[in-house]
């Protein structure tokens, strides 16, 4: 495996994530990815891990960072963490001319909860829920007043 000529095996129908080298080189409990953002596109939308833990390291160009004290710029060579929960909110936006690369490691949990507050979504396990979604219930349960 080489971080510069990464094999890009998770095409998306999104720009963005194209290859998880963790998965790649038979990790269990460590996760790395490698992402390619185009100009005007974002990584993702604005989330939180409600049970895992990331880490960039910005490999090229300047992407804007969106965390809860609000934007800022990164650099080529910075390293930025983020814990669980809402303190851990982040979004990655190419907002330049140029491709924005970046190697994102974080610590896979299994169920995997995450929080997106701007659309009012839970993703768990891979799928995602309105949170104003009615939840059907088990017989027996009583649901919440």
């Amino acid at each position: 495996m080489n971080l510069y000529q990464p094999d890009f095996d998770e095409p998306r129908e999104v720009e963005g994530f194209r290859a998880r080298l963790g998965r790649q080189l038979g990790s269990q409990k460590l996760g790395a990815s490698v992402w390619e953002v185009p100009p005007g596109q974002a990584a993702y939308p604005y989330h939180w891990h409600m049970t895992e833990e990331e880490l960039l390291v910005i490999l090229k160009g300047t992407p804007s960072l969106r965390t809860p004290e609000g934007w800022r710029e990164l650099e080529k060579g910075e390293v930025v963490a983020f814990p669980r929960g809402e303190e851990g909110g982040h979004q990655v936006v190419n907002r330049t001319e140029a491709t924005v690369c970046f190697l994102a490691f974080s610590t896979p949990t299994d169920p995997e909860i995450v929080m997106y507050p701007d659309s009012g979504k839970i993703g768990a396990d891979g799928h995602r829920f309105r949170l104003s979604d009615e939840v059907d219930y088990y017989e027996g349960e009583t649901p919440p007043a």
